[in-house]
């Protein structure tokens, strides 16, 4: 018996990086997928490779800056599947810019994949769990910098931060209809994505990783699988009654001070 068993999910965000981790974690706990993102190449390669190891994925691709869009990928998992019975929302912009110098399109990027993409997915796997009189899971992929978070991280983080406040409104509001929605504030991660992030903005060389990882007190970045095994409890059952949590998953701790 798998934790997810007979269960399908829907990750946003996920065809690379923590997302595709959430995505293998899942098929691997008993769950049928619904993956989606921008670029169809990484999507379709991850559905090959879960459906050659057994697993029943699909790719749906979309832009989450798109309110459409993003509830056009519930729909889409519906359609295949009958139902959503979790959501993971994993699309993050992590693109560089601060108070000063962010520009209203950066702005609103970092708006329309960090917020407004996670809100109207979750308004329309919510609508399906609500009209079905079923119970539901959902886990927001926040930051650890939503806390406030570097200088050059400014709209990231506006955008990050409003997404925990949306994460415990949610919560709140659906307790009754059984749709439990937590959120988890992830540190520095060891993601394609990143490492495209670390050359593009700060010129890192081909091991940054370990010189970051040295620095850090367990010695290593964050593993995308680590995270996804603690998604997958989170969209289970075992994970009780908890929801409206936002937890931070890093290994600095918030308030501390040498």
């Amino acid at each position: 018996m798998g934790l997810l068993d007979d269960k399908v999910v829907l990750v946003n965000g996920g065809s690379q990086g923590v997302g595709a981790a959430i995505a293998r974690a899942a098929v691997r706990e008993g769950a049928v997928v619904a993956v989606t993102g921008r670029r169809a190449g990484p999507g379709e390669a991850l559905v090959d490779e879960l459906t050659a190891a057994g697993g029943k994925a699909l790719y749906v691709q979309a832009d989450l800056s798109d309110a459409e869009q993003a509830k056009a990928s519930v729909a889409r998992a519906v359609e295949t599947y009958g139902r959503v019975d979790c959501l993971v929302n994993s699309a993050g912009l992590t693109s560089r810019g601060t108070l000063l110098d962010t520009t209203p399109e950066l702005f609103d990027q970092h708006i329309g994949i960090n917020l407004k993409g996670p809100f109207f997915a979750m308004q329309a796997a919510v609508a399906d769990m609500v009209g079905r009189e079923a119970p539901g899971t959902i886990v927001n992929i926040i930051t650890s910098s939503a806390h406030g978070g570097q200088p050059f991280l400014a709209p990231y983080v506006a955008a990050k931060a409003g997404l925990i406040g949306l994460t415990r409104n949610a919560a709140h509001a659906h307790r009754w209809d059984r749709v439990r929605i937590n959120g988890l504030n992830i540190g520095w991660t060891a993601t394609e994505g990143e490492d495209a992030t670390q050359k593009t903005f700060h010129g890192a060389g081909d091991d940054w990783r370990e010189e970051a990882a040295a620095k850090l007190p367990m010695g290593k970045l964050g593993q995308p699988d680590e995270i996804a095994d603690f998604v997958v409890f989170l969209l289970s059952d075992r994970s009780g009654v908890v929801t409206g949590s936002v937890i931070d998953w890093d290994q600095n701790v918030l308030g501390g001070l040498d």
